[in-house]
């Protein structure tokens, strides 16, 4: 008798009515001594598999754009900082803006940059 693959294995399952399954099910149990609710429980349970981006991001300025000033300005109201340390940040592009930050947040403030004229990176 020739192996199975699994996806042969499969495909056979998917065409088996509700009555061939449950006799397959019996069959398996009976030959290897096991109950499948007893497999099923030693499995443990089954966890959601959530795909997530990451949960803190970095928010790098790459370019200001030919709107240095509103690019300063807008730096300047993210950070909280004095205008000449929000320029001395645009001016060392590429340049961290905000690191460790949830990606909403960081959504929110590239929309600010974006706004005012800057290129920005999301990692």
């Amino acid at each position: 008798m020739a192996k199975l693959t699994k996806e042969e294995f499969i495909s056979a399952i998917e065409e088996m009515t509700t009555v061939e399954l449950m006799d397959l099910v019996h069959a398996i149990e009976e030959k290897f001594g096991v109950s499948a609710a007893v497999a099923v429980a030693a499995a443990g349970p089954v966890e959601e598999v959530k795909e997530e981006g990451p949960s803190e991001v970095t928010l790098t300025l790459t370019s200001f754009g030919s709107a240095k000033v509103a690019v300063i300005k807008a730096v300047q109201a993210i950070l909280g900082v004095g205008l000449m340390d929000a320029k001395k940040i645009v001016d060392a592009v590429p340049s961290t803006i905000k690191e460790k930050i949830s990606p909403t947040e960081a959504e929110t403030y590239k929309k600010q940059l974006v706004d005012a004229g800057a290129e920005v990176e999301i990692k």
